[in-house]
Formats: structure tokens, sequence, C-alpha cells
């Protein structure tokens, strides 16, 4: 059976010898324009005059349009319709596109771009979390509010009370492959669409709204993507309406890419949070009372900040169960960028928030951190402050085999030893767990179709509506059809996401892909193996429930037996279909947003990380010196694939924390718009030791193969980087470090120079 093998990435030669096709590697239709934006260089203001005749003149140029030119609807937004393709009269942040060249190379649309003469007078900006509080600038009106118990009673009666503020940062997609899309005029105005999205539905919704035509007339298709974390779930909407409208508006193929400096300046990022609370908690660090206060900055339009938000708020227990807890979120609006998904989708600022408590709490009581998380875990049986039972909770099981796998006791006393003896130099050694649950917080988008094909050769060609962004779905989705068919993984055909094959799709986000994707495709190839063995049950004079497909071949108990490929040509010379859909919608789903109640998640995934680090107290440089996973995938589609998947999650959450910081002007301006300036982790920043293990246990949910979705969740799993480097920063004296995030060289040294004078 191919489901659970090591199998490599399904692509991993083409990736490495570059013969992979993305989006601007597609051959360039003939007559092909390509197109460029040009930008508002203010944050907030009113355009009063602008002069486009310098664009219009320049080399190459066939096309000049602002938003009266266009011919339907002026949205790009994945939410309520407040995201103009191009500016109406004023502009919200800076990087904002006010016009849209066509020209006849990328370099003569850029060019253009920048000939326009555009006056804008300036209003004043709201650019950060304090600006937007005293503006009272903010979505939904107000505060959300979600409360368990009396949280401010147990907190008075606590025998010990702390509270405590931190800032988080934001993070940058940073995706190897920018946005891109490519528009081909089809005959009878119908319009084909190459975009590199993690939705091509939403594309296909966008551009027909855009042209004025039914959602029929718009085919979108996604080989693969360089990479997407998130940022190609919405942030192509604006590459694909454009390059449609064009080529409407030219009748020739349009191609639209950001340069990498233009896509970190229009498009979103992580939120960046302020998360501010007060705790209280008895001797053993056992939590009796908690109150937070997230504040999330969400730039200028909705975008998906809601739910982003939601899931803080739905994350802020993480693996510890809160008996008495009030949790308000405010969402602000800013004059910056829109913030948008980015894996984790807000899980990892609640997880942050958390764990930063925790880590007070042990401190201020001088307790082991480790016993501290320990004694606060959930129990099978308790409930979440949402109201989701926890089932199938392997955090304290998983924390004992890390603790003993990683030699903890040992390492601890080391780490201690050498602290004492070092006065520069400083370890830190840290642990932490995740616990993440699984499904779209919006009812609607947890279901998934797949359209599989059989051919009498007995080839089988497979599509779902799943979209391959390097993650490895593809390649655990065929091997779900293989195993179903009991045949090679090598006659199973992978292909491209297509509208036109299976619609109305899900974006390929909320660590669902094999979730939903891989039941679809088993319901499909399920259906087809049943009409084979009917089929053959009556000339074989057997049951059909007894029929097996495994090793290439069908048999029967009475030893009849005929290879896969001649039992498809048969049931195709029986005139047996063996072309079929499948369907899945994720059960026992339940969710009020408004009361703060349900079942959002079918289930959990769980992790534990152990992080060893090393600072420099004089420069504030840091090492990753060792980290122990143990992550919980269920029973692994793909072991390799997932294994891939934790060390890049890890490694991608620690850079959150620690290199990764976004830094904007007084003007609204993002600096940090380049490699040269956003420094996210290179290979040489990966630990030295870096032992990853799988927990090997089923998910008690009846998913693909009880396997669990592994995307989003190790992600988190690099807070144990920032909470080892305040471990080694608390090394250096009395006081509480209060660290802030990304824990940067300047960030550590500001903590080492607190902990030394408190």
């Amino acid at each position: 059976m191919s489901v659970g093998k090591p199998l490599p990435h399904d692509a991993a030669r083409l990736h490495v010898t570059g013969a992979a096709r993305y989006v601007d590697d597609i051959p360039t239709p003939a007559n092909c324009l390509h197109l460029a934006f040009g930008l508002s260089d203010i944050a907030r203001g009113v355009i009063t005059h602008a002069d486009l005749s310098g664009v219009r003149q320049a080399p190459g140029v066939v096309a000049v349009l602002t938003a009266i030119d266009l011919p339907h609807a002026n949205d790009v937004s994945p939410s309520v319709h407040d995201e103009p393709l191009l500016a109406k009269g004023e502009v919200f942040y800076h990087g904002q596109p006010i016009f849209l060249v066509a020209a006849t190379s990328h370099l003569a649309a850029r060019k253009a771009a920048r000939r326009a003469k555009i006056t804008i007078d300036p209003r004043p900006a709201i650019l950060s979390i304090d600006d937007a509080i005293a503006a009272d600038s903010r979505f939904e009106g107000g505060p959300v509010v979600w409360a368990r118990g009396k949280a401010a009673e147990a907190i008075h009666t606590a025998p010990h009370v702390f509270d405590g503020s931190v800032e988080l940062g934001g993070q940058e997609h940073f995706y190897l492959e920018g946005q891109a899309a490519l528009a081909v005029p089809q005959e009878a105005g119908d319009m084909l669409i190459h975009s590199s999205t993690q939705h091509p539905t939403e594309i296909q919704h966008k551009v027909a709204d855009a042209l004025g035509v039914p959602m029929h007339g718009i085919r979108v298709e996604t080989r693969r993507m360089g990479g997407g974390f998130g940022g190609k779930e919405s942030q192509g909407n604006a590459l694909a309406v454009a390059c449609a409208v064009a080529a409407k508006r030219t009748g020739r193929p349009c191609k639209m890419r950001y340069d990498r400096d233009d896509d970190m300046v229009i498009t979103g990022k992580r939120h960046d949070f302020r998360i501010t609370y007060r705790v209280g908690v008895d001797d053993a660090g056992r939590l009796l009372g908690l109150e937070v206060t997230q504040l999330a900055r969400c730039g200028w339009s909705q975008d998906l900040s809601l739910p982003v938000a939601d899931r803080a708020m739905l994350h802020a227990d993480n693996a510890y169960h809160l008996p008495a807890v009030r949790i308000e979120s405010h969402r602000l609006k800013t004059n910056t960028a829109s913030a948008t998904a980015f894996r984790g989708f807000g899980g990892p600022q609640g997880v942050f928030g958390i764990e930063r408590i925790l880590d007070h709490v042990a401190a201020k009581l001088d307790l082991d951190p480790v016993a501290v998380r320990t004694v606060n875990f959930y129990d099978n049986g308790q409930t979440t402050h949402y109201g989701q039972t926890i089932e199938g909770f392997h955090i304290p099981a998983m924390t004992m085999a890390l603790l003993d796998r990683a030699d903890f006791a040992a390492r601890r006393a080391e780490v201690d030893r050498f602290n004492a003896e070092n006065p520069i130099l400083k370890k830190g050694l840290a642990y932490s767990p995740v616990k993440f649950g699984i499904s779209f917080t919006l009812t609607h988008l947890n279901q998934a179709g797949a359209l599989v094909h059989v051919y009498q050769d007995g080839s089988i060609h497979m599509n779902h509506g799943g979209t391959e962004m390097g993650q490895g779905l593809f390649q655990k989705v065929a091997q779900v059809a293989a195993s179903c068919f009991g045949v090679s993984l090598d006659v199973v055909k992978i292909t491209a996401t297509d509208t036109a094959k299976v619609p109305n799709t899900s974006a390929t986000a909320a660590s669902s892909g094999s979730d939903l994707n891989g039941m679809a495709v088993q319901a499909a190839c399920i259906t087809i193996r049943e009409r084979i063995a009917a089929y053959l049950a009556e000339i074989w004079q057997a049951r059909a429930s007894e029929i097996t497909f495994t090793d290439d071949t069908v048999s029967a108990p009475n030893g009849q037996n005929m290879s896969f490929a001649a039992a498809a040509k048969a049931a195709y010379e029986a005139r047996i279909s063996l072309s079929a859909t499948g369907f899945y919608k994720t059960p026992r789903i339940t969710w009020d947003r408004v009361k703060g109640q349900g079942r959002p998640f079918l289930y959990f995934a769980h992790g534990v990380a152990l992080s060893e680090v090393v600072i420099d107290t004089l420069t504030g440089e840091n090492r990753i010196l060792r980290t122990d996973i143990v992550h919980d995938a269920g029973s692994s589609l793909n072991p390799a694939l997932d294994i891939g998947q934790v060390e890049g999650g890890y490694v991608q959450g620690a850079g959150w924390l620690t290199t990764e910081e976004l830094v904007w002007d007084t003007k609204g301006v993002l600096r940090t718009h380049a490699p040269s300036t956003y420094k996210i982790p290179a290979c040489s920043d990966r630990p030295r030791v870096f032992n990853v293990s799988l927990w090997d246990q089923p998910n008690h949910e009846d998913t693909v193969f009880r396997s669990k979705a592994v995307g989003e969740p190790p992600l988190m799993l690099g807070i144990s980087v920032w909470l080892a480097l305040a471990d080694a920063v608390a090394a250096c004296g009395e006081g509480y470090h209060d660290m802030n995030a990304p824990a940067t060289p300047e960030e550590i040294l500001k903590a080492v120079g607190r902990v030394r004078t408190a």
C-alpha cells in the first residue's frame, strides 16, 4: 500500500533541475502584454491631480487604466468588498495601486508607471496600535469578548497575581515564487487564468465579477506555487483581476508578476499583536483566573482579519485548561497594507500569548517552566474555553517521551553549569507544546470535491480542489488513490488544479488540504472500485465485498484474478463507468463565532519541542544549537513529507520570533522591503542538531487513513526558540526579561540590560 511510505515529493526532481513549471515559466502567448501598478507614495490622502500622459507616451505602453476605466466591479477583497483593485479618489496605505499599465514588456511597464505625476493631499495616517486605539479605528465596531467563569474574581482571590504586556511582530511570507498571473482570452468572451494562488475558486469568482460574466466563463488553473504560506490565499486576486480586465480591454493575453520589492510593499503580512494580560495562579503555578487582551493591527481593509483574530482567541489556551478566563480582542484598522492569512492563521499569536504568560509565572515563582506547563495541561474530557471537549490528547505522553529522548535533566544541569562559568556567553534551554485545531472556522469551507478517471489501460487520472505549494499535497493524495486501487504510484497521474474539473473549491489552507481532498479522492476511487468489483463478482461468481485490490491485481477468494489494467479494460468493454466524482464535508462541526461557543475543529494536532540556544551578551548575537521535536501526524500518509513540514514549519516559526523584523517609518513606508533589510532564516540558521520524530498514534477521528494535518501546527514549535533565548537572558541576572518578539540582537541586549539592572 502506498499510504504510509516515506516517498519523495512528486516534483522533487523537477524542483532541483529547474524543470518544474510555474506561472512565469509558461511559454508566453503571442502578443502578450505585461502589467505593472502605479503605487501611492503616501499612506493616507486624497488624490487631487493625476497626470498620466507621460505614462501613456512611454515606450511600449499599450493601455493605461484607472478606476473609472474598469468595466464592472472594482473589488479584490476576499470578504466585505472594501478593497478596490485601483484607488477611487483616496489612498489608504503606502503602496496602494492607483493605476494599471499594460506594455510590451515587464520592464517597459515598470518604467512607464514611474512617469506618473500624481498629487496627493495628505491626511493624518493611523499607523500603529496606539494610533488606532486613540482614534477608535477598528473593524466590527468594538472589541470581541469571549468568557468562561468569573475571571476577575478568580484572579482577585488567587495566591499570586501577575500582569504584563508583550509586543509581537508580524511576518513577511517571502515565498520563493512571487505573486504572478496570466490571462488568456478565449472565444465568446471567456477567459483562462493561470494564477499562483491557494484559492482558484476565489480567483474565478473575483475575475467573473470584474468582467461581469458568470463564473462558468472563467477557468482558473494552478499547477503549483513556489510557496504560499497563506500569502496566496487572497493576495493574488489583484493580479488575476488586473490581467483579466486588461486582456478583455485589449483582446491580448496579459501577464503580471510583482518584483520582490513591490511584492513586499503591496501585499499583506502576518498580523502583529500587542497582548496584555492579568493572571492569578496558585503556589504550583496552576492557572486559576486569566484576563487577556489581544490587539491586532489589521491594516486598511478587512481582508481575513476577523477569522484570524478569532483563531487567536481560540488558541489562547494552547494546551492548557483555563477554568476562568476572559479574552478581549480588538481588530484595529490602520493605514498599512492589509494583514492577511499566514501559516497558523492567528493561532501562533494566541499560542505565543499563553506561553509568554506561563514563562512569566515560572520566572516570578522561581519554578521549573516545564513543571508549570505540565500542571496546567488539559485532561481528556475537560472542555476548552469555547466549549469543545478534549479528546485524544497526547501532549502529556509526548512530553515525557521528548524529555527522555532529549536527555533533558542532564542537559538542564549542563546549561546551568555553563552559565555559571561563562560571563559573556549564556545558554538557554526551553520546552513548548502546541495543540492546534484542524478545520476552517467558517463552516461552509470544510468541503472538497474530486474527479477521478480510470482509463482502459489501467492508468489513473486524478483531480481535486487542493493546490500544491511545495507541501507535498499532490503526492499524498496520489498515494491515497494508489492505495484505494491497490496499484503502484507510477500509474497515478497528478494533474493541475482546475476549476473546470472540480468546482467550488475551498482554499488550500487551515492545514486541511490532505484531510479534505484526500477524503474526496478516496470517495471517488471507492465508487469506481465498487463498480469494477460488482462486475467481476458477477463473472467470477463471488461476492463483490470479497473482491480485493492489492499489488496491481484484482482477486477473488476462489482463486480468480487478473491485473488491475486487465480489470479496467474488461470493465470498460462491459460499459462500466470508470469515472467518478468524490465529495467530502467535515462532520461534527458547529460554531457560533458571536458567542464564541461550539465545536469549530474536528480534532487537534499536537507537537512538543525542546530547543537549546546560546547568546552573546555583548552583541545579542545568538544561535540555535539543538532542537528535539516529537510531532503528532496521526497515521502519517507520508512520513518523509511530514517530517519535512515539521522541520520547515519550526524554522519559519523561529524566524518569525527572532530575525524577521518588519519596520515601518513614521510616514507608513515599509523600510524592510527587500532581502537586504528583511532577514529570513538561512540554511545556516537551522539547529546544529535537529532531531524530529513522529508520534505513532492514529487519529481517533475518521480522517483519511487516520492521518492528521501537519502544515501549520509545527510553526508554533518555534516558540521554544524564543523561550530558550529568554531563558539565556534570565541567566544574566535576577530581573524578569520582559522581552518582546522578534528577539532580534537589539531586543536581546535590551532584555539583558533589564535583567542586570533589576
